[in-house]
């Protein structure tokens, strides 16, 4: 079946892949990198807004002749709401005062939605599945659709199986009805995403989805967070982990020479200390020394590498990211000690962010490893792809600017000093 939402990617894809190529190819890469790549985020790369695709979006599926930027927004929204009526689907999943002509305008004109808009929209437009994720990852830059969550799983079930807005209803009531579950909790929340979806995609009967499905209904509606997602993070965060530590005992290495260098200067010919004083004084300061584990390193510690060209306020926490240049692009997202301890407490999800943000440091740190920028390149985004895949989140994006921004970096000699660098100008040239 022809993807629609791909069919005119050019002038997003292609022209990010575009601003990208330009950046580094230009022959002043080398020794601007961090201005080029900051020049670019500034002028360039813009985050898509979600109203764009979906315009873009509706223009492809209706076989319109035109720019989608031409089309009156009168016409997008008459589109909506009779595909909202030719196929029998609300204005909400909910019970709403507020008319589909209304909301509809909202849809064609924010940046943003919340992620059941699409899967509404999935049933108003008729998309297929594979529209239906590429929206959620692409034009809302988060998971794709999650097979632990019952609700997205039935809309996913009823897009594979051409199904209406009328038997998702069905189907949902249905599963409401279903007794909850005191068991199995744990051995569905340690089954991996893709495990998950897959074990779904041969059934056929509405019984036996219902049935499968029911094994997902708890007492409590504990959320079931992504195992796989989770499992992907832990093992970045400890190489993160490992990396940092080793950091950290260079440094103390280095700071013990100095110290016992400055110890013999200074009693360089002190004839009261014999050469076994020295030795013994030298020892002692030996075994002073600290030796970080992994395990020594904390949220804050990992803050304090990955964010350090982010100002602290006077209580020690990250500057607000109002204050960068950067924000709009960005979205706001830093790697700051209270989102990383967020995750280790299990109190939020891991997502496509975290990932690629310990991927990029993990990778910044093997120019030893994989010196030619181009062969570090590649490697990371097919190690970051693989990663993103087996969570269900797709790939890396050139159309995220801060993915774009990743990348670029990890072009540069020096990836995470280019990353610091042009962090720290989009912090000197804001207005605070």
């Amino acid at each position: 079946m022809e993807n629609l939402y791909e069919c005119d990617d050019l002038n997003f894809t292609n022209n990010d892949l575009n601003v990208l190529y330009d950046t580094v190819d230009n022959s002043m890469f080398l020794t601007m990198d961090s201005s080029l790549i900051y020049t670019a985020l500034q002028k360039k790369l813009v985050q898509r807004p979600f109203c764009d695709y979906l315009k873009r979006y509706i223009c492809r599926k209706a076989g319109l002749e035109c720019n989608w930027k031409d089309i009156p927004l009168n016409d997008y929204r008459r589109i909506i709401i009779d595909a909202f009526e030719e196929n029998n689907t609300p204005a909400s999943f909910v019970p709403t005062t507020a008319k589909l002509s209304a909301l509809s305008k909202n849809w064609l004109t924010q940046s943003t939605v919340k992620r059941q808009v699409v899967f509404l929209l999935g049933f108003g437009l008729r998309m297929s599945t594979e529209d239906v994720s590429a929206f959620l990852i692409k034009a809302l830059h988060e998971q794709d659709i999650n097979p632990k969550n019952p609700f997205e799983l039935i809309c996913w079930y009823c897009y594979q199986h051409h199904y209406g807005y009328a038997e998702y209803r069905q189907l949902k009531e249905s599963f409401e009805k279903i007794p909850p579950k005191r068991h199995r909790i744990q051995q569905i929340y340690s089954e991996g995403t893709v495990s998950i979806r897959n074990s779904y995609t041969n059934i056929h009967d509405d019984s036996v989805f219902l049935s499968r499905l029911a094994q997902m209904k708890t007492m409590d509606n504990t959320p079931l967070f992504s195992y796989t997602a989770r499992q992907q993070f832990e093992k970045l965060y400890f190489q993160t982990q490992t990396i940092i530590a080793d950091y950290f005992n260079r440094n103390e290495e280095e700071r013990l020479k100095w110290q016992i260098s400055e110890y013999l200067r200074a009693n360089a010919y002190n004839t009261k200390l014999s050469d076994a004083d020295k030795a013994i004084h030298i020892e002692k300061m030996r075994s002073g020394i600290r030796v970080y584990s992994e395990e020594d390193i904390s949220a804050g510690d990992v803050e304090k590498v990955i964010c350090s060209a982010i100002p602290m306020d006077r209580n020690g926490n990250l500057g607000k990211s109002s204050f960068s240049s950067l924000n709009a692009q960005f979205k706001g997202r830093r790697f700051s000690r209270q989102h990383i301890t967020e995750i280790l407490q299990h109190n939020i999800d891991v997502d496509r962010f975290d990932l690629i943000t310990l991927n990029f440091f993990i990778y910044s740190q093997k120019t030893t490893e994989l010196p030619d920028p181009k062969t570090r390149f590649l490697k990371f985004c097919d190690d970051t792809n693989a990663i993103l895949r087996d969570c269900s989140m797709g790939e890396i994006l050139t159309t995220n600017p801060y993915e774009c921004f990743l990348m670029m970096c990890m072009l540069s000699e020096d990836p995470l000093g280019t990353y610091a660098d042009v962090i720290e100008m989009s912090y000197d040239s804001s207005d605070r």
